[in-house]
């Protein structure tokens, strides 16, 4: 048995609403086993993981996974509960799982759910998998034992890649207010919200945290300096560069000081108590050679978190140290501090492990052999910072307003927006001393730029304070949650179309719209990336795009499925048709299934928002009534071509809103009122209503467009300067070759294919169509051989060629399909097979007759738009002199292959979606 491929699912998804990972697992020698065919796997399984005693599994409740393995199962079934007890284990707190056959005997997809803020890529999930994958093959062989070592590994491996708790805090407020969250790799750098409202953080750093005042924060010299002329109080001191220049200081300030390194964090090589040149010159030596040296104030230490000028948070912090019993040595004493759970490497959790080094040793004043006496509190530390061990007291409701003005004051000298203030004083609940003392006994020791939130989130003493919410709530005022208006598009036909359109109609009056579709991400109309972004991270692109006012995504199956959605949710979600397309892919093998694939766009729009469904198509309205669609809590919104449709009659009566074509005319239609917007006859692309596809993909935009607020007269004035040469090139795009029309269009499928041939048929009549085809070859024989009969039923002549691009057949294979079943449908057609696009067109354009039009379906628009350039064709609503196009022939090749055939009588395309 073994792992084959992993794929991470980092949104919303086909399974569930949260990320996930599948893994294709192959069962190989286990292929055709159950678990109740090997004797004590059950009893085994058990004793190394009791915990799967607990799992519910299909049943409900805790125990039913037992009862699965008792009655027999398949081993992928028993991987993917392993490895979410595995999870639970090391402390990863997840419970979803599925396992689902491929269709292949042997071979599953194991989906396990991965925590929200895991870093997409993490690669935990795998390393479980595979320790799960390794287990059941033990347990299986006969051993037994709980997988200690591993455990321990794949636990620290996880909170290696975690985020530390500052992060996690922000995180967890951010997501309570609704505020989109999105991690980078394994950094705790995020970025929260979305287009011009979105914010970044790094920990407690934001994207307007100064990097002046981070400079000034992290050389403590020039702290004190700035600080001091400002008469906060501050000690006295100066930077030493030699040891010579520190003992100097030391006999300037008198005993003790304290040497520090100038541009030292995290109490690192910081020494108190310091009274003798010996001491100095180590300490000098110990924090590298660049120090402050000053002198050691009296009081308790203290840390102060402003956030936006405001203290948050205030605690007392204690230096590390262990409290003797008198029976157990200092080393056991700290190894017993350090089973606190809540210790952990680093920053890793809510306080840092004790390390017992030589500063340890030094400050303690006696051997990690010796058993201090009972009740003896042994210091380890001289610093009181989290990350030597220290613990913290939360004392926020005690700091007297002195102390507040004076840390208000502190912050906005160093210009922080985000600050930890250390303080030392005999105590934060009392007034100050009065300003202007030359020496000061206590005051500002430090000013901390990106200062740790440990001591305040989980205090060892006193109330936990949430200044994760006081950092969110600082970034983004008034309650906002951070997030622009966004639109997802989806379905079988239309999608590209109908983006473009709503990107289109929602662009003007300073907004700027961020749009990723089939060809591209556009921001304000520009390209930014030039290739199929319709999946997760062409979203993110926009939505992470800090000059976008509102985002429209094309979001299509492939991406979807194999990477799940870029966004939790989106205000308004269209789905323009559902049918027959990518069948006997990614595991679809039906309408049916590629419907509840479309569904996940519908499932995911907001609470409130709006649903925009084609009334028209039996799939799509199939969506409105799906639990998980839960349409009663959004919006619903028809659009549709038959003003009599049932479902649109329904509607309105119930006083809903449709956007219909009604007596010539695009209608908004809410109850029994319509309002008139436009003519058919002035909608782009349509042709006057020869397209009605054209027709319901500008309803769908429409609608869309009002969900958001657009006007109905802004709608209008949009939609009629919209031009589908340029703003929609290569869908339904009309040129001229001298006298011969080219029409232009991306359909790929049989319904879509319908849709062209009838807008052709009804501009130019039946017998005057001319086509050069190209059609996917990861298509299914079965759709390849609808879309040929389609061609057959419209044209009279065609050429066909292979994408050159495609791995998927061998090269002639779909050409040769398709002309087969072209012909077994009309045996007298004349098509033929040419050699990539330039040759197809060519042969083709020789093929058509003054007056007819030459269908042009491709793979790659821009090469194929360079090359009809290159031929001399122009835009058909320009008149310039049409340039002398050289004669144009089929190559010897293509003319044995012609046949002749009879024109084509009449023709029965029927509409079945939209282009």
């Amino acid at each position: 048995m073994k792992i084959e491929s992993l794929r991470r699912l980092r949104g919303p998804n086909v399974y569930l609403s949260r990320p996930a990972v599948v893994a294709r697992l192959r069962l190989a020698e286990l292929t055709g086993q159950e678990t109740a065919d090997v004797t004590g796997f059950t009893e085994r399984l058990l004793r190394a993981l009791p915990g799967l005693a607990e799992h519910h599994c299909a049943a409900g409740a805790p125990g039913g996974f037992v009862s699965r393995l008792r009655g027999g199962t398949y081993f992928g079934h028993v991987t993917e509960h392993v490895c979410l007890e595995l999870s639970q284990l090391i402390g990863r707190d997840v419970s979803f799982g599925r396992t689902v056959a491929t269709g292949e005997p042997g071979l599953y997809d194991v989906i396990v759910e991965c925590p929200v803020d895991e870093s997409p890529a993490s690669r935990v999930p795998g390393e479980l998998l595979r320790a799960a994958v390794d287990l059941v093959l033990a347990v299986h062989g006969g051993q037994i034992g709980a997988p200690v070592e591993r455990l321990a590994e794949l636990a620290a491996f996880a909170e290696r890649e975690a985020t530390g708790p500052s992060t996690r805090a922000i995180i967890a407020a951010a997501r309570r207010r609704g505020i989109p969250v999105e991690r980078f790799d394994d950094l705790s750098l995020v970025r929260l919200g979305w287009g011009t409202r979105r914010r970044m953080a790094w920990a407690a750093m934001t994207d307007r945290t100064s990097g002046v005042g981070i400079d000034i924060a992290g050389d403590k010299h020039v702290t004190r300096s700035l600080l001091g002329e400002a008469g906060i109080p501050v000690a006295g001191g100066g930077a030493a560069g030699t040891a010579e220049e520190a003992v100097r200081l030391l006999r300037e300030l008198g005993a003790p000081v304290v040497v520090k390194p100038r541009h030292g964090r995290q109490g690192r090589h910081v020494m108190l108590g310091l009274s003798t040149p010996e001491a100095v010159e180590r300490a000098f030596t110990e924090a590298g050679g660049d120090v402050v040296v000053e002198r050691q104030l009296a009081g308790r230490d203290y840390r102060v978190l402003m956030v936006a000028g405001e203290v948050v948070a205030a605690a007392e912090r204690i230096a590390a140290h262990v409290v003797g019993d008198g029976r157990a040595t200092l080393a056991e004493l700290v190894t017993r501090v350090n089973a606190d759970p809540r210790r952990g490497a680093g920053h890793s959790r809510v306080l840092t492990r004790i390390t017992l080094d030589d500063a340890a040793l030094r400050t303690a004043g006696c051997a990690a052999d010796e058993v201090p006496a009972a009740g003896t509190t042994v210091w380890l530390r001289d610093c009181a910072n989290l990350s030597t061990g220290g613990t913290s007291r939360d004392v926020t409701d005690q700091v007297h307003p002195d102390v507040t003005r004076l840390c208000q004051r502190v912050v906005a000298l160093v210009g922080l927006d985000i600050a930890g203030i250390d303080l030392r004083l005999p105590d934060i609940a009392a007034a100050l001393p009065p300003t202007g003392e030359e020496d000061p006994s206590s005051g500002v020791i430090e000013v901390n730029a990106v200062p740790g939130l440990r001591m305040h989130l989980a205090p060892v003493r006193g109330r936990a304070r949430d200044v994760g919410d006081a950092i969110v709530r600082a970034m983004f005022p008034g309650g906002s949650d951070g997030r622009i208006p966004a639109v997802a598009v989806t379905g079988t036909n239309g999608k590209t179309t109908v983006t473009r359109l709503i990107a289109h109609l929602l662009g003007g009056a300073g907004r700027r719209v961020g749009t990723a579709t089939t060809d591209g991400v556009y921001v304000d109309g520009r390209p930014i990336h030039l290739a199929d972004a319709t999946g997760p991270r062409s979203a993110q692109q926009v939505l992470g795009d800090p000059q976008v006012d509102v985002a429209v995504l094309e979001t299509a199956r492939g991406g979807l499925l194999r990477r799940g959605l870029g966004y939790d949710w989106t205000d308004v979600g269209v789905i323009t048709n559902i049918t027959a397309e990518h069948l006997g892919q990614d595991g679809l093998d039906s309408i049916e299934d590629l419907a509840h694939v479309k569904a996940v766009v519908a499932e995911r729009v907001r609470d409130g928002g709006t649903l925009v469904l084609n009334a028209d198509d039996p799939w799509v309205r199939t969506l409105a009534t799906r639990p998980r669609v839960r349409a009663d809590r959004k919006r619903l919104v028809w659009f549709g071509l038959d003003p009599a449709n049932p479902v649109l009659t329904e509607h309105l009566g119930r006083g809903g809103t449709a956007y219909v074509l009604d007596d010539g005319w695009l209608v908004q239609a809410t109850g029994a009122r319509r309002t008139p917007l436009l003519r058919l006859a002035e909608v782009p692309g349509a042709y006057g209503g020869a397209a009605p596809h054209a027709t319901a993909n500008a309803l769908a935009a429409i609608a869309a467009a009002r969900a958001l607020g657009a006007r109905p007269d802004t709608v209008v004035s949009r939609l009629a300067e919209f031009d589908p040469g340029v703003d929609n090139p290569g869908r339904g795009t009309l040129l001229r070759l001298g006298d011969v029309s080219i029409f232009l269009d991306y359909a790929h499928n049989p319904a879509a294919l319908a849709a062209t041939l009838r807008t052709l048929h009804r501009l130019w009549g039946a017998n005057r169509c001319v086509a050069a085809v190209t059609l996917p070859a990861d298509r299914r024989d079965d759709l390849l051989a609808a879309s040929a009969q389609i061609l057959a039923d419209g044209l009279t002549r065609a050429v066909l060629y292979d994408d050159r691009d495609s791995g998927w057949r061998p090269a002639g294979e779909v050409s040769a399909l398709v002309e087969r079943e072209m012909r077994a449908r009309r045996p007298q057609i004349r098509a033929v097979r040419a050699d990539g696009y330039r040759e197809a067109v060519t042969a083709a354009l020789g093929m058509t007759a003054p007056g007819e039009v030459l269908l042009v379906n491709y793979e790659k628009w821009g090469p194929m738009r360079a090359f009809l350039a290159e031929l001399g064709a122009i835009p058909a609503g320009a008149h310039p002199v049409v340039p002398r196009t050289p004669a144009i022939r089929a190559t010897p090749q293509i003319a044995r292959n012609l046949t002749a055939s009879a024109p084509l009588a009449s023709s029965s395309v029927t509409d079945h979606g939209h282009s």
